[in-house]
């Protein structure tokens, strides 16, 4: 098995190439992701530790960030259409139609806390 560390220089310092296997580097955690990584810090700190452990803690970001975005827009798309909140809305009242889709933004992002975040 052959474990040598790479380096690249920085002005005047050597830093060691170093990344975590198996994860998905392009992706960007989002609001949901950092805010499982918070919760997990304050109130789980042994499923944290164990995630570090094995290296598992940003695929487990990554696919709470996911799951809570689709999920997001899943409820909203849900609700538009049970409260009728549609374009014609839009185009007759904007204030009405702003206060409803922020109302069931809200209301969806207070969902998924509950269900996938602070779990």
């Amino acid at each position: 098995m052959n474990n040598k560390i790479t380096y690249h220089r920085e002005v005047d310092y050597l830093i060691p190439d170093l990344s975590v296997k198996g994860t998905n580097s392009d992706y960007h955690i989002g609001l949901y992701g950092r805010l499982r990584l918070e919760y997990l810090k304050k109130n789980k700190l042994g499923l944290y530790t164990d995630l570090i452990l094995n290296g598992t803690l940003p695929d487990h970001l990554i696919e709470i960030d996911k799951c809570a975005n689709k999920r997001v827009k899943s409820i909203i798309n849900e609700l538009t259409k049970k409260e009728n909140v549609d374009e014609n809305l839009k185009q007759i009242n904007q204030l009405e139609w702003v206060r409803c889709m922020n109302n069931i933004k809200n209301r969806a992002e207070e969902i998924v806390l509950n269900e996938l975040i602070y779990c």
